[in-house]
């Protein structure tokens, strides 16, 4: 049986056994891959409605840059930001609003003005009352490991489940049900190259947890790496091949920049995959 996620308002999110995907909607300065471009509410708020009609299934706000070096931003200035494009969001398409923040107070105010899931990058243990706060609203949380440093000795797998079970553990203690709980490995948060290549090449380890998977490889660094793609944006081809190998490694939703063409790679893998369990 696929999961099912309730929403605040008592609607189900289905995660069948093609991934959903969740588009990326940075409202920040300088994010690593499209710092800048939603300059304004406007912007970002129309760019949200274009990855609603390309298919997300979730649209994912963020107000405070998650990449190396980024400049932490006061709960105020995230919220600035990120409170008018939800609204404005919500008053124009139907599909769920995530908000990514690791801070109660703007976790808060997002699902009061009409977000529904909330994203967490630090899976609840750099704040902890966010737990509280998708609990009493009745709001799924994604929890995702992070880790401040890059470390290449540590068994990465031993480190993220141990993480992501204290997470967890955080999310039912604070009242989330655990099936409204999904984990996210954090490709790219405090890892090496063959760390995040790992964590996608065994992603299925991660069900020992007992939730549903989130996998957002999207333009990330250890993509350039490989390919020698420099800007992130061109980084398209690799970030559909690392999601189409989490999708056969089970992964729930792909969290994603460019929606319309991991849709297409996602209906043709599923195609695929179809047939084979077609064959005699």
């Amino acid at each position: 049986m696929s999961p099912v996620l309730t929403l605040p308002d008592g609607r189900s999110l289905t995660l069948p056994t093609t991934p959903l995907v969740m588009g990326i909607v940075n409202v920040t300065p300088d994010s690593f891959s499209d710092g800048g471009l939603l300059k304004n509410a406007e912007a970002a708020i129309a760019h949200g409605v274009r990855l609603t009609a390309e298919g997300a299934a979730i649209v994912d706000i963020g107000g405070e840059s998650t990449r190396p070096g980024h400049a932490t931003v006061d709960a105020e200035t995230e919220m600035a930001r990120v409170l008018p494009v939800i609204a404005g969001l919500k008053a124009r398409v139907d599909t769920p609003i995530s908000i990514d923040s690791y801070k109660a107070e703007v976790a808060e105010a997002a699902l009061a003005a009409g977000a529904a899931i909330v994203n967490d990058v630090w899976g609840a243990q750099r704040d902890p009352r966010i737990a509280e706060v998708a609990a009493r609203a009745g709001a799924p949380i994604i929890l995702m490991h992070n880790r401040e440093s890059i470390d290449a000795s540590i068994d990465i797998f031993d480190e993220v489940l141990r993480f992501l079970e204290r997470s967890i553990a955080i999310a039912t203690q604070a009242g989330v049900p655990l099936g409204q709980i999904v984990v996210d490995p954090g490709i790219g948060f405090g890892k090496t190259i063959r760390q995040n290549l790992d964590l996608i090449r065994h992603l299925d380890r991660l069900a020992v947890l007992g939730c549903p998977v989130l996998l957002g490889a999207s333009r990330k660094s250890t993509l350039g790496r490989i390919t020698g793609r420099e800007v992130p944006a061109e980084r398209l081809a690799a970030s559909i091949a690392a999601h189409l190998y989490g999708a056969s490694r089970g992964a729930a939703i792909i969290r994603a920049h460019d929606v319309a063409p991991h849709i297409d790679a996602l209906k043709t893998w599923a195609a695929i995959e179809d047939s084979m369990k077609a064959d005699p």
